[in-house]
């Protein structure tokens, strides 16, 4: 089975910077202004949404590396593309919101999850294409 291996690389590189991002923003290298469309109000909301966030990109790398062979776990190919389906979704909607959003840095996040979204739906087209 082919597998959608440039996606799967760019999405980690990508996903990579995003997590830096984030561990930039808790050692305060980055203001947390800039993030969660100007509404975390105070240190303690951005430990918690920064962490949350970085597990969340960790397991998608997780899964991109799985799904990569990149990593060698057995995991079914069908559990593999509903996590895929649920962060498209969850892409989609970030990037409709990053739109929505009064802060400029967010609208131009917009860009990137969109990527990220694109990049997802051509690894599950890919590996649907080649069954």
């Amino acid at each position: 089975m082919k597998k959608a291996v440039n996606s799967i690389q760019i999405m980690l590189g990508m996903l990579l910077m995003v997590t830096v991002f984030h561990f930039f923003i808790i050692v305060k290298l980055i203001p947390y202004d800039i993030a969660w469309g100007g509404r975390l109000k105070n240190d303690a909301e951005m430990y918690t949404f920064e962490a949350i966030s970085i597990i969340i990109n960790l397991f998608l790398i997780l899964i991109l590396s799985i799904k990569g062979n990149y990593l060698k776990f057995r995991v079914k190919e069908k559990v593999i593309n509903s996590i895929f389906w649920i962060f498209f979704i969850l892409f989609i909607l970030n990037t409709i919101g990053n739109l929505l959003s009064k802060s400029y840095s967010e609208k131009l996040f917009s860009v990137f999850t969109l990527i990220l979204a694109l990049l997802i739906w051509n690894i599950l087209k890919k590996t649907n294409r080649y069954r």
